[in-house]
């Protein structure tokens, strides 16, 4: 059986959280423990990240921050369960807008390995962008795979806000939507 089986509890060693402020410590190599990840583990994740988090309708683990929400989501059945991060971006473009998308993000999943990110158009014409990236964990994974791989692709989809912006120029009229004239940084 695998140390880490749905209620059981895995401590997470806070070393093993990658610094979002920079690089993250080395850590000496080790197989870890393999586990089958779940819900709670992510929860204690987050927890140990100081992410905000919180179950949808659907059961699905949510990140809000301002511009989007990252979901933690499991799909599949028992040997072939997928762990996915998806993240989906708030801000609206218009169907214009997508050949300009389409480049950007083209050049986005050309550079890096997540999240992968495209374009969804809803019945109104909006358009949307949603990062997604998996892990098949049915018959087990590394512990500190699992979250090195986690924390990064939650990093990642942060940078993906900052860099699309930057790539498509808003990220001005960005700065001007954060200036709520109170002052502060």
């Amino acid at each position: 059986m695998y140390p880490y089986e749905g209620n059981s509890k895995v401590s997470i060693d806070p070393s093993s959280i990658p610094n979002f402020g920079g690089q993250p410590d080395p850590q000496p190599g080790s197989a870890g423990n393999v586990v089958i990840p779940d819900q709670d583990l992510v929860k204690q994740l987050l927890e140990q990240m100081e992410l905000k988090y919180v179950v949808d309708e659907e059961g699905d683990l949510a990140a809000p921050w301002e511009e989007f929400r990252t979901y933690f989501m499991f799909r599949g059945e028992e040997d072939q369960q997928i762990f996915a991060v998806r993240t989906f971006y708030d801000r609206p473009y218009s169907i214009e807008d997508k050949p300009q998308l389409h480049e950007a993000l083209d050049d986005w999943n050309r550079r890096t390995l997540w999240p992968k990110v495209y374009t969804h158009t809803h019945d109104d014409g909006t358009v949307r962008l949603i990062g997604e990236a998996q892990m098949l964990i049915g018959l087990g994974v590394g512990l500190e795979h699992f979250v090195s791989s986690t924390v990064s692709w939650v990093r990642a989809s942060i940078e993906f806000e900052k860099w699309i912006l930057e790539a498509l120029g808003l990220e001005k009229d960005a700065e001007s939507t954060d200036d709520d004239g109170d002052g502060e940084d």
